[in-house]
């Protein structure tokens, strides 16, 4: 298996600072060759992140080579018919550089209220709008009568030059969101996670996948990765943990992170590869003034060895 390693930014400065950086880390991205970047998605909150489909057009602009996906966007918040048209557009755009993942969204239900959507149906809403995006991809004079969305003779243009339609990757941890991706997914993009919890999580995905008549590529399999390099463990983890994500109280954040010295991070991503994983998403865990040195760190003395 090919291993394909892109980067998120992480943090993202709000006010002037952060106007130029999406530029800046596409070129970083494009000097040490990641393989694609990765936005995120909040449609509200206090927190600093971009729309993610508005700024991953300027990477398509920016870049001619570099890959750009979503981590992961809340599918039950869009309209599948608008959103079908708007990656459309950028896969058309980028020649086929979208990576789309999506995922039900966070827990906190202001956001559903906030976007008209009742937080309990997330689930099924997700699954069928993502059977309309690849109608609507795939198909034209598409007439879709369902539970959520219901309409009549619609064809969008242009497709997506991925044919038959771009891979949709499945963001989650859960049980949940593993059979989701055997069932309808592409492939399984997954944060917090350790190489054993990966491992386990490989083999429903693909039982599931077989039970629906359907096949998982095998190199399709993603870990969003958490890391933080400096000389010493100690000097690492001074600087990442303010910026730990708490989303787990049953394991230390270090157990699914790659903290500590070059070869820390590279024997880290060497226990997902044994788990069987083989795409990248890495997270600089630092502020955000260090988020562009640590990416340099990342791209000139680990990525050369992992690429090859």
């Amino acid at each position: 298996m090919k291993v394909r390693i892109g980067f998120t930014p992480g943090p993202f400065p709000s006010g002037a600072e952060g106007q130029g950086l999406l530029r800046q880390l596409v070129g970083l991205g494009d000097t040490h060759g990641y393989d694609s970047i990765w936005l995120s998605d909040r449609v509200v909150g206090g927190t600093f992140p971009l729309e993610p489909l508005v700024a991953l057009s300027m990477v398509a602009a920016y870049s001619d080579t570099l890959k750009f996906g979503t981590s992961v966007l809340a599918l039950p918040l869009r309209n599948p018919v608008l959103l079908a048209k708007e990656l459309a557009t950028l896969d058309y755009l980028s020649n086929g550089r979208l990576l789309p993942a999506v995922g039900l969204g966070q827990e906190n239900t202001a956001e559903y209220q906030a976007c008209g959507v009742a937080k309990e149906n997330r689930g099924r809403r997700a699954d069928e709008a993502i059977r309309v995006l690849r109608r609507l991809w795939q198909e034209d004079l598409v007439t879709h009568e369902g539970t959520f969305f219901r309409f009549h003779d619609v064809t969008i243009t242009p497709k997506p030059v991925q044919r038959p339609s771009p891979p949709i990757w499945i963001g989650g941890r859960s049980k949940a969101a593993q059979r989701r991706t055997g069932r309808i997914g592409d492939g399984w993009l997954v944060s917090q996670a350790t190489p054993q919890e990966v491992d386990e999580a490989k083999e429903l995905i693909f039982s599931t996948a077989t039970q629906y008549g359907r096949a998982i590529d095998e190199d399709h399999i993603g870990v969003m990765l958490g890391f933080c390099i400096a000389s010493s463990i100690e000097e690492a983890s001074a600087i990442a943990e303010p910026h730990a994500n708490r989303g787990r109280s049953d394991t230390h954040y270090t157990n699914y992170c790659a903290i500590g010295p070059p070869e820390k991070a590279v024997a880290k991503i060497k226990e997902y590869l044994a788990a069987g994983a083989s795409k990248f998403v890495v997270r600089p865990m630092c502020n955000a003034e260090e988020t562009k040195k640590q990416l340099d760190i990342f791209g000139q003395e680990i990525l050369p060895l992992l690429h090859g």
